[in-house]
């Protein structure tokens, strides 16, 4: 779930001696009646789509995507609580959002719409589920993704390659995408394209980026048939050494981003040593790139896994050597 915002010291809400609590409090208990609930849902979903029409013509205004925002929050909210997952997934309202998922403007208010829309889908992924599953997989919220992957800003991109890696964690999910080449080679292009534009001064929410790409690429190599053909995908610049400072300096906490899995490092020395025999990463690695300069033990473990196939091909080549002579 998405961290609680707190309010500024400056700004504390004020209580409006013109409202009644009680009357407040009233409303409040009335939500649990369906029949009102369904008028709250109706009501949320007609301020949504309200949206569409600004949204295709291109006129978007601070008011109507506040006011979008706020509606969708309260999505989140019915998508993240245990008792109403399953109904909000069953009612199909996640697709009242996938509009705003498709769009291709980098506009900040398309922006806003596009990660409000991202962050109700990863609470719905952020628990194991396999209906959950079932229910993106069958209305194309892969592509989504995607089309967000490429167009986001480092946090929308962020939360879409989290969605993507949750999807994956399923089997039938890594089956989706391995059933189709062309499926499979766009997800790896879009990880590659996004390594390669990575955006180095966004410090706040690159390491989880990178974390998220990183499980991604082990959760696909997972597939012996597809692991020797996924090496050649794999960007060494996974392992330039401003990546792996960033992630070195991540300090482990609980993230919804990225909660349970293992060490980012940990992780891409897994990687490395997948590809060590193929001809992925390794062959083509700068290893100057690394910081020679850390006594980081998981960098030190980083950089021996990195040197230890170039090492092993060097002996191949020294025994060749002799051979070749004595043949000639």
């Amino acid at each position: 779930m998405v961290r609680k915002a707190a309010y500024p010291p400056s700004f504390r809400p004020i209580r409006n001696p013109c409202i009644n609590l009680l009357q407040i409090y009233r409303l409040v208990r009335q939500l649990r009646s369906l029949e009102i609930g369904e008028q709250c849902l109706d009501l949320l979903s007609k301020v949504i789509t309200s949206a569409y029409r600004p949204l295709v013509s291109n006129r978007l205004s601070e008011r109507v995507v506040r006011r979008t925002c706020n509606a969708i929050g309260l999505f989140q909210t019915l998508a993240s609580h245990p008792h109403t997952k399953m109904s909000f997934i069953r009612a199909s309202m996640p697709e009242y959002l996938y509009a705003f998922l498709k769009t291709r403007s980098r506009e900040r208010n398309y922006e806003r719409l596009r990660f409000a829309s991202l962050v109700v889908i990863g609470s719905l992924v952020e628990v194991d589920n396999p209906e959950v599953v079932d229910y993106l997989l069958a209305t194309e919220m892969f592509p989504c993704c995607l089309c967000c992957m490429e167009i986001g800003t480092t946090l929308s991109k962020t939360v879409a390659t989290f969605i993507i890696y949750r999807i994956l964690l399923n089997e039938k999910g890594l089956n989706y995408l391995l059933s189709m080449p062309e499926r499979y080679l766009v997800v790896t292009h879009c990880l590659e394209n996004m390594v390669e534009i990575l955006d180095v001064e966004d410090e706040e929410y690159l390491p989880h980026l990178l974390k998220n790409i990183i499980c991604c690429y082990l959760r696909i190599s997972e597939n012996e048939k597809i692991r020797a053909d996924l090496s050649g995908y794999i960007p060494w610049l996974l392992v330039d050494y401003k990546y792996v400072n960033i992630i070195r300096k991540e300090k482990a906490h609980a993230n919804f981003l990225f909660q349970g899995d293992p060490e980012a490092l940990c992780n891409l020395r897994r990687l490395i040593w997948l590809f060590g025999s193929g001809t992925g990463i390794q062959e083509n690695l700068p290893v100057s790139h690394l910081d020679w300069s850390s006594d980081d033990e998981e960098c030190n473990l980083l950089r021996t896994e990195i040197e230890k196939p170039k090492m092993a091909k060097k002996e191949v080549r020294k025994r060749e050597i002799p051979e070749r002579r004595g043949r000639v």
